[in-house]
């Protein structure tokens, strides 16, 4: 009867070893990485649809966020126009002003937009968003100290920053660089956590 017990014990163990073993697996933590993205194409009048989780240009419905020219929508929320895609997801952006390192937290849920018809959630417009226009020199550069908080599509997060809006980003661009070619850097938050 002791060797039957015994037997049934160590049977036991050994599931509830493996099943602790197997639930580690399941909940490994996903390193957060910085990820740079050079020369994505938004000079069509269509908007290119990118993907933080897959870190690619996307043509399905899983898209983060979209790009035409210097329009940037969030995949969430309503159409403004019939040329956007359309909004399948529960996406919205809090803009932040600070350094890219220093944004290590989410901000308050009460700080997210999403696209409407009003209005979108990254605003447009010289020195309402992300950009500033020089009347002069009629160069488009991004807004020094402006991170973009966007919860994804699925609600995962993610936080990016607009380095250029010039083909391979010259550090002065000219009217003879192509415009609306964006580098940005982004971190994406696989886990479920609130930090980056």
């Amino acid at each position: 009867m002791k060797t039957k017990f015994l037997k049934l014990s160590l049977l036991a163990l050994f599931i509830f070893t493996a099943s602790c073993s197997s639930d580690d697996d399941n909940n490994e933590v996903i390193p957060v990485v910085t990820t740079k993205v050079s020369n994505l194409d938004a000079s069509a009048t269509t908007f290119t649809k990118f993907s933080f989780s897959e870190n690619k240009v996307v043509t399905n419905d899983n898209w983060d966020i979209a790009f035409s020219k210097t329009t940037i929508l969030v995949n969430g929320g309503v159409k403004k126009a019939d040329t956007e895609p359309n909004r399948t997801g529960s996406g919205a952006v809090s803009i932040v002003s600070s350094t890219f390192a220093n944004v290590t937290l989410f901000p308050a849920a009460s700080t997210f937009a999403q696209d409407g018809t009003a209005a979108y959630a990254i605003p447009t417009g010289s020195g309402n968003g992300w950009y500033s226009y020089n009347m002069t020199t009629h160069i488009i550069s991004p807004i020094a100290g402006k991170v973009f908080v966007v919860k994804t599509h699925d609600g995962k997060y993610a936080k990016f920053e607009i380095l250029s809006y010039y083909k391979d980003a010259p550090a002065t661009p000219s009217l003879e660089s192509a415009s609306s070619f964006y580098t940005f850097n982004f971190a994406y938050q696989a886990n479920s956590t609130t930090t980056f």
